[in-house]
């Protein structure tokens, strides 16, 4: 990923694509993806590429094992943005994979607010169901604080938003931060806890070349403290 190499941090990277997107994407491309959305956003599209790549991370972890990528329980670091940053909490909510370290840049906390920020974009509002809602509340980061901060220590978490943002309010960063907290605080770990409010910086940070920069330290910076 050229927009964030991490090439000071001394570790195997490893960047994966969302399920339907990239080399992924289905034979009809952009096509089939604006399909999906409009059928049903929730189960079609954010179900199998948000969810289905935090699904999908036990896997990817025992294959970089049998490779010798990975030493036997050895924990992983994680970093997504926007929607991968959704995936990436969805893992931490998971707990299937031992996670030290993560950062996320201009992340969705979940279907709920992936839904919400559609609804702005499109002016359509989506028809709820059931499954939908189960969806919602199994993927919500806020919801699960408590499962993100579980560890002993918890992961390392850095979350990075840009105040510029018109895709995701930089209160779902704050609340995410208030929510999260308390599991860090009442163990002693604040400083495994850090919000970073990037002035001005908008959804699609990798534009804007003085925010990427920015971002591209302090991340390094962060997985050289904590990975």
């Amino acid at each position: 990923m050229t927009a964030l190499p991490l090439d000071d941090v001394p570790a195997v990277k490893v960047y994966l694509g969302l399920p339907l997107f990239g080399r992924r994407a289905p034979p009809e491309g952009n096509r089939e993806l604006a399909r999906l959305q409009s059928e049903d956003f929730a189960m079609l599209l954010f179900k199998p590429a948000v969810a289905g790549a935090a699904d999908e991370l036990p896997r990817v972890v025992e294959a970089l094992r049998q490779r010798g990528c990975l030493a036997p329980g050895q924990p992983i670091d994680l970093m997504g943005f926007s929607a991968g940053g959704a995936a990436a909490l969805i893992a931490l909510i998971n707990g299937k994979v031992a996670v030290k370290a993560a950062a996320i840049v201009n992340a969705s906390t979940g279907l709920g607010v992936s839904v919400h920020a559609l609804e702005r974009m499109t002016g359509r509002p989506y028809a709820w169901t059931s499954a939908s809602r189960a969806l919602a509340e199994r993927t919500d980061a806020v919801r699960h604080a408590g499962e993100i901060g579980r560890g002993r220590p918890p992961v390392a978490l850095l979350i990075v938003q840009g105040q510029g943002d018109n895709v995701l309010s930089p209160a779902t960063a704050t609340t995410l931060r208030d929510a999260l907290q308390p599991y860090y605080v009442r163990n002693g770990n604040e400083k495994r806890l850090s919000l970073m409010l990037v002035p001005g910086m908008p959804h699609d940070w990798m534009v804007d070349g003085q925010a990427a920069g920015k971002v591209g330290r302090a991340i390094s910076y962060w997985f050289e403290q904590h990975g």
